[in-house]
This record gives C-alpha cells, sequence and structure tokens, in this order.
C-alpha cells in the first residue's frame, strides 16, 4: 500500500481529506508517494501555529537556532544518496544531479547555522549630544514560502533557512507536482529539535493553499519562486493585504550565452550543452539563447551538435543518463508547442526536438537546437523552461551584447571568450544579476546572492549574507544617557 504523506502543523502530523499521487517522470507507472492535498482551513492553523510560536522562537537563544540548523545539515548529508534518489525519482532529474542538489541544500543548512552566529547590529554616534544609537536586525515574524517544482529540495533549503536562522518561523507550500523532496526536507528540520509550530509544511494546490497564504493578515512575508505571471499576481496580493506583506520574488529567465570568435570551441561548447540541456533545461539560469558571432558560428553548431547527439536521454535512474525525462506531460507539451512555434516563425530546426520511447513509459524528448533564430522570434523572447536552445547570429561584440540585453528577463548572463577586454566589458554591461565568463550560465554558490534584474526578480536578493535583508527588519533605537 502507498505511503500517505500527511501536512506538518502545529508539531503534528494532520490526516488530510484527500491525497495525490506523486508520479515518477521516468516511469509513470510508478508512485513515489500519495501526498495530503491540504485546504485553506489547514493554512489557516498553519499560520496561526507559527503566529503562536514566533515570540519565544524570534528571541531564542542562537545556539539553539545553530544546534537544529547543524543538526539538519549533517542529516541531509548523511542521507544525501537516499534524499537525491526521491528527488530524482519525482522530478526527473539524473541521480547525480539529484545528489548534488541534496548536497547543496545540506550545505546551505550549515552556512546559516552559522549565520546565526554573525548576527551583528552597529552602534552610532548622534548628532545631538547625549544620545546613543543602536540598529538592530529583527525577524519579521510569520513568512510564507511557495516554492517551484524544478528544485525540489534546494529551493526550499535556502528560503527555510535563513528564515529560521532570523527568528522568523514558517509555513511552506511546495510545489503540488514534487512535494516529495520538500516535505523530507521539512521533516528533517522539525526531528532536529524545532519547537511545535516554528515550521510547518501544507501541501495542495496554489489555487487553495497559496490563495489563502496570500490573503491571511497574519502573514508578514511572501518568499516566491514561480512564473512571471504567477509572481505578479503574488506582489499584487501582498501589497493589497492589510497589512501589506513584505514579498521576494524569483521568476524568469532567457538566459543569453555569448561566443565569440576568439572563445575556446570545447569550452565554448560544455558551457552550452550544460546550460541549455542539462537538468532538462528546467532552471530559470538555463542558457536557452546562444549568441554566437560570425567567425566561430558554423564550427560551434557543429561541434554542439556533435556533442547533443552524444548526450544519453533516458530514466533518471539509470547510470549513464545525461538527461530524465521533462517534469509532466503539460511541461513536454509546453516544450513541444514551442518546438512548432520556432518551426512557424521560420526558425531551422537544426537537431533534436522528438519525442522518444524508452524502456518504461515517461516523458522523455530530445534536446532540440534551432538555428538561423532572430532575437524577435518567440522562441528568442520567451521561456521555453525545456532543454530547448537558440542559437541567434551576431555580426560582432558588440551586436551580440545589445541582442543579449534585448529581453525582458535579466537572471544570468554568460559570455565564452579569451579576451580580457571583451570579458571585463561584458560583466560590467550585461543586464543581468549574475554574470559567468566561459562558465555555464546555470550553477551558481550557495554562498553568495542570487538573482536578477528586469522581469526576473523583485525584491531583495537570495542565499547569502544578503538573504537579511528579506528575513529580517531594521530597527533603529535612541537611548539619551
Amino acid at each position: 500500500m502507498t505511503q500517505v504523506f500527511r501536512n506538518f502543523i502545529a508539531g503534528d502530523f494532520v490526516t488530510p481529506a484527500k491525497a495525490a499521487p506523486n508520479l515518477n517522470p521516468s516511469n509513470t507507472g510508478e508512485v513515489v508517494g500519495e501526498y495530503a492535498q491540504g485546504s485553506a482551513d489547514d493554512l489557516k492553523a498553519a499560520v496561526a501555529a507559527a503566529k503562536e510560536a514566533f515570540p519565544a522562537w524570534s528571541r531564542s537563544n542562537p545556539q539553539l537556532r545553530y544546534d537544529v540548523l547543524m543538526k539538519a545539515s549533517n542529516e541531509v548529508m548523511a542521507r544525501k544518496e537516499e534524499l537525491g534518489a526521491l528527488l530524482s525519482r519525482e522530478e526527473g532529474k539524473t541521480l547525480p544531479e539529484g545528489i548534488g542538489e541534496v548536497a547543496r541544500a545540506g550545505q546551505i543548512l550549515s552556512f546559516f547555522a552559522a549565520e546565526v552566529l554573525r548576527l551583528n547590529g552597529e552602534l552610532v554616534t548622534s548628532v545631538r549630544p547625549g544620545v546613543g544609537i543602536e540598529i538592530t536586525r529583527e525577524a519579521v515574524g510569520v513568512v510564507g514560502i511557495i516554492t517551484p517544482w524544478n528544485f525540489p529540495i534546494a529551493i526550499p533549503a535556502w528560503k527555510i533557512a535563513p528564515a529560521l536562522a532570523y527568528g522568523n518561523t514558517v509555513v511552506i507550500k511546495p510545489a503540488d507536482l514534487v512535494p516529495g523532496s520538500a516535505w523530507a526536507l521539512v521533516d528533517i528540520l522539525n526531528r532536529a529539535g524545532l519547537p511545535r509550530g516554528v515550521l510547518n509544511i501544507v501541501m495542495g494546490r496554489g489555487s487553495v493553499v497559496g490563495q489563502a497564504m496570500l490573503e491571511h493578515p497574519d502573514v508578514a512575508a511572501i518568499s516566491f519562486t514561480g512564473s512571471v505571471s504567477t509572481g505578479r499576481r503574488v506582489a499584487s496580493a501582498c501589497v493589497a493585504s492589510t497589512p501589506m506583506k513584505k514579498v521576494q520574488l524569483e521568476m524568469g529567465g532567457k538566459n543569453p550565452l555569448v561566443v565569440l570568435d576568439d572563445a575556446d570551441l570545447t569550452t565554448a561548447v560544455e558551457c552550452a550543452a550544460n546550460g541549455a540541456f542539462f537538468s532538462t533545461g528546467q532552471r530559470c539560469t538555463a542558457s536557452s539563447r546562444l549568441i554566437v558571432t560570425e567567425g566561430i558560428h558554423d564550427r560551434f553548431v557543429d561541434a554542439l551538435t556533435e556533442r547533443m547527439k552524444g548526450l544519453v536521454v533516458d530514466d533518471a535512474m539509470k547510470a549513464g543518463t545525461h538527461i530524465g525525462p521533462v517534469v509532466d506531460e503539460s511541461q513536454l507539451g509546453q516544450d513541444e508547442k514551442y518546438i512548432a512555434i520556432g518551426r512557424e516563425e521560420g526558425a531551422k530546426l537544426h537537431w533534436g526536438g522528438e519525442r522518444l520511447n524508452r524502456d518504461n513509459p515517461g516523458f522523455y524528448l530530445q534536446p532540440a537546437l534551432f538555428t538561423e533564430v532572430k532575437n524577435s522570434m518567440r522562441i528568442a523572447q520567451e521561456e521555453i523552461f525545456g532543454p530547448v536552445a537558440a542559437v541567434v547570429r551576431a555580426k560582432n561584440y558588440d551586436e551580440a551584447l545589445a541582442i543579449a540585453n534585448d529581453t525582458e528577463f535579466g537572471l544570468s548572463s554568460g559570455i565564452c571568450t579569451t579576451s580580457l577586454k571583451y570579458a571585463s566589458h561584458f560583466k560590467r554591461n550585461a543586464e543581468a544579476g549574475m554574470v559567468m565568463v566561459n562558465l555555464p550560465t546555470a550553477g551558481v554558490d550557495y554562498h553568495v546572492p542570487f538573482g536578477g534584474r528586469k522581469g526576473s526578480s523583485y525584491g531583495p536578493r537570495e542565499q547569502g549574507a544578503y538573504a537579511r535583508e528579506f528575513y529580517t527588519t531594521v530597527k533603529t533605537a535612541y537611548t539619551l544617557a
């Protein structure tokens, strides 16, 4: 009998009225587990528990918070193969990618454990004689967290860990499509010693649980990662609520990788293949636009095509698989829709783009490469979120930079070049929150800020010490001596 994973509210597991199957996209005949479908009342109960727990947790001894986060980190790292397998089974990342993501979650937890002990303030001299000024940071309150399906444990970790480290209480709603990894993380953290109500998980539909979270007056802040359209609705709801909620949004990307004539061809091809196709292209930092200058264009396309032909698309759990399945039928349909749109717009489907059959029924798609793409085409402007890359030809560096910046998004941007001059100029002038030189646009460290510009991000950065900007509020206190 398939196990039913229940919501965790106020320190107890709550038996759901209904549950939904979590399917393996590598083998749709396998049910990973049955996960609760929460209600608006479940969300309200979780918020009430978090509100009740907040005063004590926000003023708790830093050693307690450190110990909880470190204990959780140690368990995550000790179980990374097991948890990586769970992640790969529910989301479709290859097993090495799944294990790597779990390890990253463990590293995030340990980083923010140390952040607890780095909390500090300022003493400032007043312009008025005899007056002292203290500037401190305090927790904001109950934080609502809404996470996406493409990084089922890393993104929950990089939101939950700083929230707890800085003294907030949390209600998380993970992606309905892949709730298993987030559930496991919450279970680990609670068993690590969190008081009742500090961390709650309510799984279910965004239209039900997510909406109730946005409308609840006792939720002080919302951290959301997902689509641009949903992000806009989240922001509007947070501003319209009484009292207004603090909001942090991470949304889409249409990330360029510029390849100049002087680039090392092998490096450029590896950057493009990794950034565009690994993790099935289901990364907001994926290199979906490959902007290549005239002198290297044809050699680059030929070499990348050969690299693509060697990529193995198969069951995420199989040894030797480079690319797992698309996460579900809906996303596979979206990928195929954009492949058809590219052809209709006049781009050339140079290689790939076919639905594949494997030993087990699953959502397998051959990575696709388009050439002769104009940057105005939809496949070069709209986020596809699949293993589909568009090659845009540029005359020179200046035109390549202009094309790279010609997008409503601004998350990650990359360049392959051996020129210090062009690398330095690109780092300064790329309109993105993160810039990569001779590296894939996807793949970032856990201890530095993550986020973008324009339509990609809104609000303070995530990750690293910069996370405190969202998860704390600044207080200035004056004292007459």
